[in-house]
């Protein structure tokens, strides 16, 4: 048995398919992962994602820590409750990992970082974090809950605490607002609007049953995976790991170039990635063969070089099998791709496939 969420009872008693999920046992789906892909896209679902890890840091040292812990610039974020995404890198230029970091004041920041990869993000951030005056807080003792679709903030803002519904009301996107014990930002993994809501857990079992009641449909990883796939969204450990930089792997907008005098781990070698040109890059992939785009498949580039797929599936809303695939940089806009022996030829497109509910490729 794995480590359990509050809401792992919630999950049990609505029939969830429940499976392993780094170490947590977790929603793969209450019956249809199709049902409930649609019911994100074209209306409201939630996610458990109390596996998730939360991370305060705080103290005097907490900005200038971010600024050399980060790829992106958190002296970026002037205004409390904006958010900012990035990548932690290696001295090598690898990523550690991929996460959102919010701004609540001078002295006082909020990460929160992938589940799977906890252990070895609290240990690089506690390493490198030993030299600067600062407080590094977990908090696992909270729940988290993300509620995606195009009513999904319209469905959630009545059940809201008064004291933030009017402060949630008026957020933007990336941005985020906190209460006593609330926390929401207007962030998520779908490609849809809506809320993350991180709330002290003996109250997470209530918030869920009365989304339910509200018309919110729950949601497993299978859906979760489908939406950021059709989203052309990172999994970390797939579309990158410590082995890939930020620009072998679509993710060269987060990281902050200027100012030239902010020295983060890995820029070295970022830098000189950067001036020599990477060989590799990451874009979508559309079969228009019989088949099914899997993770690890080789991708062929005629005249150009060998890829592969890291992330491949079929995708609900295109019924269409779709994949992302890191391939050599001079890969034009098809290529082939072999599937048990044979080649299948598909498409090559720039991500993303599908945001706010429209499919933004044409083939």
């Amino acid at each position: 048995m794995g480590k359990q969420t509050a809401l792992y009872q919630t999950h049990v008693d609505s029939d969830a398919k429940i499976v392993d999920f780094g170490g947590w046992d977790m929603p793969l789906h209450y019956g249809s992962q199709i049902r409930e892909h649609h019911a994100v896209r074209g209306d409201a679902g939630m996610f458990d994602v109390s596996h998730m890890t939360v991370v305060d840091l705080l103290g005097g040292g907490a900005k200038p820590f971010l600024q050399h812990l980060l790829a992106n610039d958190v002296g970026r974020l002037k205004n409390p409750g904006k958010a900012l995404y990035s990548c932690m890198l290696n001295e090598s230029g690898g990523v550690v990992d991929d996460l959102i970091v919010y701004y609540r004041g001078e002295d006082n920041y909020r990460m929160v970082v992938n589940a799977a990869t906890r252990d070895k993000d609290m240990a690089w951030i506690t390493r490198h974090g030993k030299d600067f005056d600062l407080q590094i807080v977990e908090r696992p003792e909270l729940a988290m809950i993300a509620v995606q679709g195009p009513n999904a903030r319209a469905k959630t803002l009545p059940l809201l605490p008064d004291s933030i519904r009017d402060a949630c009301a008026a957020l933007k996107p990336f941005t985020s607002a906190a209460g006593e014990e609330w926390f929401v930002g207007r962030t998520g993994y779908t490609g849809e609007d809506g809320f993350e809501i991180i709330l002290p857990p003996d109250q997470a079992v209530n918030l869920w049953v009365r989304l339910a009641a509200a018309g919110v449909a729950p949601c497993g990883l299978g859906a979760r995976d489908t939406l950021r796939l059709e989203a052309g969204m990172n999994l970390y450990g797939s579309d990158m790991d410590e082995q890939t930089s930020p620009l072998e792997a679509g993710l060269g907008w987060t990281v902050a170039w200027e100012p030239t005098e902010r020295v983060f781990i890995g820029r070295g070698p970022l830098d000189a990635l950067r001036s020599s040109g990477a060989e590799k890059k990451l874009v979508g992939l559309v079969l228009r063969d019989r088949g099914v785009l899997r993770n690890h498949q080789a991708v062929l580039a005629e005249g150009c070089g060998e890829g592969e797929i890291t992330s491949g599936g079929f995708s609900p809303t295109m019924e269409k099998s779709i994949a992302m695939a890191r391939v050599p940089a001079c890969t034009g806009e098809t290529c082939t791709v072999e599937m048990r022996g044979k080649h299948a030829e598909a498409q090559v497109v720039k991500l993303p496939f599908v945001r706010q509910g429209k499919v933004l490729i044409e083939v």
